[in-house]
């Protein structure tokens, strides 16, 4: 009989439309969830995962949320897509632009990928240049330049199915390469029309001098400055990176956390900008864009976030978790550090650390039901019970490492 994973990849390549979900640590991993509730998982086999996975980031508040579900019910028993605007897409847009600093208009798409492209389309039209600086990865939509990011964790110099034209009008630099960005600027004076960022959670903190940087040397040259956040929008504050340092865009990406898992994204900006989209001949439209059970979904998940400090929660519950995980390494003889901020932090291997330490890992914190990442998220149905719950379990896991001679 063919496991799940034969027959996923029997049928699809990577074996998941999402590459990154796709399972390589079998038989301790997952190769299917069937369902999810709360801050846990569990698989076709019955097995339950302290899950920190959360579908790569969306599920900001945890899956089965009841007030998301009640809202998406709420709104199926009236229709899902219709041929003209709804109040909910007048009202979830007046939302965002109330809780997004820089947001004076606000429209919708369903990928935080496609939402990047329509921001660049928009800096172009809007500038008229033609070069793009990116900064991180904004998604395989987005991935054209030599040098950039096909991949939160993968870069190539040439990238397969991008003609070398279309290429050369996008230029990767690295987060906080001040110096390889103004070297940019001069290259191709007058004709950059957008620097697009997304940080680095590890190097998180360079954004309180990286973003005045950028915000200057983009008003300096008449380009836009575009804000990727697809992972730190509802997360590292509910107005994103631009809230936390406190340096507004000209417009930003929000998806993920937005809408606790249902497939919405947003590209935001000032009214001058956004009107762009008005323009005779210029077009960015979808069928989906309104549909109405994501914007349900984002509504309820807003108003939790602003009734609960959901953004407090995911903040104190991690400074507390990773914090222990840090110190279990450290007493256990881990190489293996966890950095970058507690909303999103990223698990590294130490230098000389034996090759494959964190595999091997994440292999037995899966046998001993915890699911990890290489960027892991606490949600907000993570409380401290489930904190001990998991440091008690990755303990275990610790002790296979040492049983397998790892460490």
């Amino acid at each position: 009989m063919q496991s799940w994973n034969e027959r996923l990849r029997a049928t699809m390549p990577h074996g998941s439309s999402t590459t990154s979900k796709a399972p390589h640590l079998c038989p301790e991993e997952p190769e299917v969830i069937a369902r999810g509730k709360g801050c846990r998982v569990w698989d076709e086999k019955g097995r339950e995962f302290i899950d920190y996975r959360n579908g790569l980031g969306p599920v900001s508040l945890g899956y089965c949320y009841p007030a998301v579900m009640e809202a998406i019910a709420k709104q199926m028993e009236n229709g899902i897509v219709f041929g003209h605007p709804t109040a909910l897409e007048c009202e979830v847009s007046e939302l965002l632009c109330s809780v997004i600093p820089s947001a004076e208009q606000a429209r919708f798409l369903k990928t935080g990928g496609e939402a990047c492209s329509a921001a660049i389309r928009i800096a172009r039209a809007y500038t008229g240049h033609d070069h793009i600086i990116q900064i991180g990865y904004n998604g395989w939509l987005n991935s054209l330049a030599s040098g950039a990011k096909v991949g939160p964790r993968e870069t190539v110099q040439r990238i397969p199915g991008v003609p070398a034209a279309i290429s050369a009008l996008y230029h990767a630099a690295g987060w906080n390469d001040q110096q390889t960005i103004a070297a940019y600027f001069d290259e191709y004076a007058g004709n950059v029309a957008a620097v697009i960022v997304s940080a680095d959670y590890q190097r998180f903190d360079e954004g309180r001098a990286f973003y005045p940087f950028l915000r200057e040397i983009t008003r300096k040259n008449n380009a836009l400055l575009i804000y990727d956040e697809i992972v730190t929008g509802f997360r590292v504050a509910l107005g994103g990176v631009q809230e936390y340092f406190g340096v507004n865009p000209d417009l930003c990406v929000f998806a993920k956390a937005i809408a606790n898992g249902m497939p919405l994204s947003t590209y935001a900006g000032s009214r001058e900008v956004m009107r762009t989209c008005e323009r005779p001949g210029f077009s960015i439209s979808s069928t989906y864009g309104g549909e109405t059970l994501s914007l349900a979904a984002c509504r309820a998940t807003i108003e939790t976030f602003q009734k609960y400090d959901v953004v407090g929660h995911i903040r104190t519950h991690g400074d507390y978790l990773w914090g222990k995980v840090r110190e279990l390494f450290r007493a256990e003889g881990v190489p293996i550090s966890l950095s970058g901020i507690s909303a999103c932090p990223t698990f590294v291997a130490d230098a000389g650390a034996p090759e494959g330490i964190l595999s091997a890992f994440f292999r037995a914190a899966y046998r001993h039901g915890v699911s990890l990442y290489n960027v892991s998220y606490v949600n907000f149905s993570h409380q401290y019970t489930d904190c001990d719950d998991t440091l008690a379990r990755l303990a275990e896991a610790v002790g296979d490492l040492h049983r397998e001679g790892l460490i």
